[in-house]
């Protein structure tokens, strides 16, 4: 993002039409991630890697020779499928294997924070290459220090786990406490899951997630600022305070999960996600609520952050999980590119008051049909781990 304003002052482009990439790059993203989580399970983990880092490191430092809007279309999909999978469905599909269902969420917690934290550093470093160099340069620069750190890890220190004798598991973790196995072998294929009623209801509720998070994420400064009459100094402390507490609430919310279990760790999120959008309706009486927004926003994060990838491997087993989460997040993706959009039309038609009411109905559906879908996916990975049990003995 902070590109953007230095891509369209040099190029002389409009801001609605260089914006359009990010929205672009979002519906690539969900086209392309069934496929890449599909090459996951057929190709070695080190060539996909190895690829993912030469398309979006190679691609960020093609925008550098970039000068019509078409080839930033172009190549932000490209940077974007790239992104797909050493992100979006290589970071978890990788943790999903390390780590067994007591410890994974807490390593993904750690994971996501990490790149959290980097991100404020990187935050720092583009700007002030972009006051230095400008925008073209900038896109070199980072483009090229992105192979130089991408490919020498994708080849020499990414793997999966042999056999499940390399999982790492949590200390005195009882095998029947949990619902799935860590095995390659263990859980539901794309089509088995595909027929459970569940798995569509995960979907809803994750095509919700995306409304929310997009329109809470988005639309919060301008309302703060243009409705309800917040400083602009206090509006960058919010957004601060926000960004303070996201690294917390992965750190936390991975914990959460791996304590509480997935149905339990839906209704805290539940509860973070409710209480922080009727803090910024009621901002509008009680200014200092706009922080407690920021605060319980940034720890209940780890819902959409970890929480779609937790998920996928607690109900549907590692068995064909790259394939499974690829199409889960489509859901999230649709939802999250059509958020804010819904969200203007109805400032625009019947205020901010009753669109923020509409966003804290869509979170209610939304944790409703997660947290049914999780109870269903539990009551039903019992039935078959004891169907499993059974025939072994």
């Amino acid at each position: 993002p902070q590109f953007v304003s230095y891509v369209v002052e040099e190029n002389g482009f409009t801001l609605a039409g260089f914006s359009l990439i990010f929205t672009l790059g979002t519906f690539v993203s969900a086209i392309a991630s069934p496929f890449i989580g599909t090459m996951f399970k057929k190709v070695n983990t080190k060539v996909i890697y190895l690829l993912g880092c030469l398309l979006s490191g190679g691609g960020f430092l093609a925008f550098s020779m970039c000068n019509q809007l078409w080839q930033f279309y172009l190549v932000a999909a490209v940077v974007q499928v790239g992104t797909a999978a050493i992100s979006s469905i290589g970071v978890p599909l990788l943790i999903n294997s390390w780590f067994d269902e007591v410890s994974k969420g807490k390593a993904m917690g750690l994971a996501f924070a990490g790149s959290g934290l980097g991100n404020i550093f990187l935050q720092q470093l583009v700007s002030n290459s972009l006051v230095a160099n400008g925008a073209s340069k900038s896109y070199m620069i980072f483009g090229a220090l992105s192979l130089i750190v991408g490919i020498p890890v994708s080849l020499f220190m990414l793997r999966m786990p042999k056999d499940d004798s390399e999982v790492v598991r949590a200390k005195n973790a009882q095998e029947e406490k949990t619902t799935t196995t860590n095995s390659a072998n263990s859980g539901f294929t794309f089509k088995e899951a595909t027929k459970l009623k569940f798995f569509w209801m995960f979907g809803f509720g994750l095509f919700f997630l995306g409304m929310y998070v997009s329109a809470l994420a988005v639309q919060y400064p301008a309302y703060l600022k243009g409705y309800v009459g917040i400083s602009p100094k206090l509006v960058g402390t919010i957004g601060s305070t926000f960004a303070l507490f996201s690294l917390f609430g992965n750190l936390v919310g991975g914990a959460i999960f791996d304590k509480l279990g997935t149905t339990k760790g839906l209704v805290v999120a539940f509860l973070l996600a409710a209480v922080s959008c009727l803090a910024l309706i009621f901002a509008q009486n009680i200014h200092g609520l706009a922080i407690l927004f920021a605060t319980l926003k940034g720890l209940s994060v780890f819902a959409y952050m970890i929480g779609p990838s937790m998920l996928t491997g607690s109900f549907f087993g590692q068995k064909d999980f790259g394939s499974i989460l690829g199409v889960v997040q489509i859901f999230f993706a649709v939802g999250f590119a059509a958020g804010s959009s819904v969200f203007g039309l109805l400032v625009d038609k019947l205020g901010y008051t009753f669109a923020w009411s509409t966003i804290f109905v869509f979170i209610v559906i939304c944790y409703v049909s997660l947290i049914v879908a999780s109870i269903g996916m539990q009551k039903l990975n019992k039935a078959r781990n004891n169907e499993v049990a059974k025939e072994a003995c």
